[in-house]
């Protein structure tokens, strides 16, 4: 990309002090006259560099807490850095949280007039917008009503219609939308297309995945108020999901599992999901292969047994169970599980689940009988399959679908 440099930050550092214990009466400090408030520091962003070209969409992810907002603050000049530098080229307009800017006690004629002013237009450019402003905002019968009247869909649509009327060459977009009702968010979703379109800068912080790879040309990803990756909005989104999900995997050592049932002829030791390098996992990306292990030790002899386990949706639905038997020679006997012998068992499946919470439920039957459970353990597993992928349903199947016109067939011959 050819164009220039219009946002270029350098080493960004940001760290608030917050009080451990903060006196909020006249009598805790009557009685404690000469306490010393106690802080901690924490540091919301640590070293963040990055640069944003004339014309781009450039997406901002990151979990709760990350520092992202913050960034966008001190973009927008709310917050101060600590160290680094911030430059920008061009006129800014910030949209960041709902009402900032506002004044409740005015109408929403005098805000926007007075926005437009913040926001670098001449008072009469403001006025002129006011008709282009309230007509995108859907809000013409409650020109003249004050603001602290207003709904939080009512106050969002305002704003960011005063946003997109600005005309700003630089707009700065905190995900404060999903207050929006479905036609209005279908109508930000236009305008954003539109934005794009016409070459407008944007910097957009955002917990939706669909929305970065829809829109933006590259994305960023912090944590812990360090940048973790930058570049392609896949590679950004699949890292965020992987991140988001990411939790401890369960303790490897033996488990006695709760809540098993049977004749306690056997036992459960542990079972796991693990990935392709054979790492404990508890979430899945969509479309991973579904890598099922499990122990299970005798307790007392169990003739040929078999081996199943069901997955369930959140809602206790059964989407797919399989099944395996211990193995034998060609021609030989059935084996059986001997007291104090262990069985490893693994499984490879196809995985067309859908993004979603998932459990596994898992049993040893005897003499391949599904009724004469020896040993049973309801929801051993629970794991996420996560993805920026959407289908209704629970799993996304493979098909070929087309849809071809019938030649030669009109509509009157149609109706015959």
């Amino acid at each position: 990309m050819g164009e220039p440099v219009v946002i270029e930050a350098q080493g960004i550092h940001k760290r608030f002090r917050i009080p451990k214990h903060r006196i909020n009466s006249f009598k805790e400090r009557a009685v404690h006259p000469l306490a010393r408030i106690e802080y901690r520091d924490l540091q919301a962003l640590r070293d963040v560099s990055f640069d944003v070209r004339k014309g781009e969409f450039f997406g901002v992810v990151g979990r709760n807490g990350s520092g992202k907002s913050t960034l966008l603050k001190v973009m927008a000049s709310i917050y101060r850095a600590d160290a680094g530098r911030i430059r920008m080229a061009g006129r800014l307009a910030p949209f960041i949280e709902l009402g900032v800017g506002f004044n409740p006690d005015l109408t929403a004629r005098d805000n926007v007039v007075l926005n437009g002013v913040m926001m670098g237009l001449s008072r009469r450019e403001a006025a002129r917008r006011l008709d282009a402003v309230l007509d995108f905002a859907e809000l013409e019968e409650f020109l003249e009503l004050p603001l602290k009247n207003y709904s939080s869909g009512m106050l969002v649509r305002l704003a960011f219609a005063v946003m997109v009327q600005a005309d700003a060459d630089i707009m700065l977009i905190d995900e404060v939308l999903a207050v929006g009702d479905a036609s209005f968010a279908q109508k930000c979703a236009n305008t954003f297309r539109d934005m794009r379109d016409v070459g407008k800068t944007i910097v957009l912080v955002t917990h939706d995945m669909a929305t970065v790879e829809e829109y933006c040309h590259r994305a960023m990803l912090i944590d812990e108020g360090e940048v973790r990756y930058m570049g392609d909005p896949g590679q950004v989104s699949r890292r965020y999901l992987r991140l988001n999900f990411e939790r401890a995997a369960g303790d490897e050592d033996e488990q006695d599992y709760e809540g098993q049932t049977g004749t306690e002829d056997a036992r459960i030791v542990r079972g796991w999901l693990e990935d392709s390098a054979g790492e404990h996992v508890t979430n899945l990306e969509h479309g991973d292969t579904i890598r099922f292990r499990a122990e299970v030790e005798g307790v007392r002899a169990v003739s040929d047994p078999s081996f199943g386990f069901m997955i369930r949706d959140a809602d206790g639905v059964n989407v797919a169970g399989f099944g395996t038997h211990l193995e034998s020679g060609e021609d030989e006997p059935a084996k059986s599980l001997d007291p104090g012998e262990r069985v490893r068992i693994a499984a490879d499946i196809e995985n067309p689940l859908n993004p979603g919470r998932y459990t596994l439920d898992f049993w040893v039957c005897r003499n391949r009988n599904v009724t004469d459970v020896v040993v049973a353990v309801r929801r051993m597993i629970t794991f996420v399959v996560f993805g920026s992928v959407w289908a209704p349903g629970i799993v996304s199947l493979k098909a070929r679908l087309e849809a071809v016109p019938q030649e030669g067939v009109h509509q009157e011959e149609a109706r015959e």
